[in-house]
């Protein structure tokens, strides 16, 4: 078999069963682990996969910069961002992460909606500034210009001081075996800290952002107490997350 018709082999594969592992391969593919082992090095170079130990995941989508994530998925983000302003209540402390989608729910909150809303997300801070009961706290640090939030060892302490009623996280990543992942590992530090500081965790993710795995991990799935994702997405996909105890909001 060619190197191109494994590759394909491989995908269509992790297409359907969400994980593979190199020695299954090796098997189905009659080549050594070795020339499995390279495949999957490929096929993360070139952005396809995730490598993890003995196999690979689907790779996350999110490893683009922030003006090119806001024109992919866009009916999937506003969706979710609409869904969740329903799980916002008055007077809460409320994390807001950074990214696309957050910045679409910040657009949509209720404008008579009175709360207090820490972010590190500049975009997200000055869709809040004509809101007149919200309570803007905006967390700074050095600016990560991609994803257009503050990182850092100031934004951390400064969320470790915050107790939240909860915290709505912009997911780049989430899958039954990886849990929370994104692809850079300062962002990976806040976000990690937000979800430990807050009493409940809603996750947005649409639904090319399920069932797939980046670098970094921020939590288990255990972590989240809510998902909020597109009314498109299969049961069969969302049964391991229902199964682990989260609320799913479609």
């Amino acid at each position: 078999m060619l190197k191109a018709e494994r590759h394909h082999y491989i995908l269509n594969l992790l297409e359907k069963e969400g994980n593979v592992r190199a020695v299954d391969l090796s098997d189905a593919l009659q080549v050594s682990v070795d020339t499995v082992r390279r495949d999957l090095q490929a096929l993360a170079d070139a952005g396809k996969v995730q490598r993890v130990h003995g196999g690979a995941l689907p790779a996350s989508p999110a490893a683009a910069d922030f003006m090119t994530r806001q024109s992919l998925s866009s009916e999937g983000k506003q969706a979710v961002a609409k869904t969740a302003v329903s799980l916002i209540r008055n007077h809460q402390v409320i994390f807001m992460d950074g990214g696309t989608t957050t910045l679409l729910l910040a657009q949509q909150l209720p404008h008579a909606l009175q709360a207090t809303i820490v972010t590190h997300s500049p975009p997200v801070a000055l869709a809040l500034i004509d809101y007149p009961g919200i309570e803007v706290l905006l967390v700074g640090g050095k600016l990560d210009k991609r994803a257009r939030v503050a990182v850092g060892v100031p934004v951390v302490e400064a969320f470790r001081r915050i107790q939240a009623d909860v915290c709505l996280l912009g997911i780049c990543s989430l899958h039954p075996q990886a849990g929370i992942t994104v692809p850079d590992l300062e962002e990976s530090y806040v976000k990690q800290v937000m979800v430990e500081q807050s009493a409940e965790v809603v996750a947005l993710a649409t639904r090319d952002k399920l069932g797939t795995a980046a670098p970094y991990r921020i939590g288990a799935l255990t972590d989240l107490t809510h998902l909020v994702t597109e009314t498109a997405v299969p049961e069969t996909t969302l049964a391991p997350y229902r199964a682990a105890g989260i609320t799913v909001v479609q």
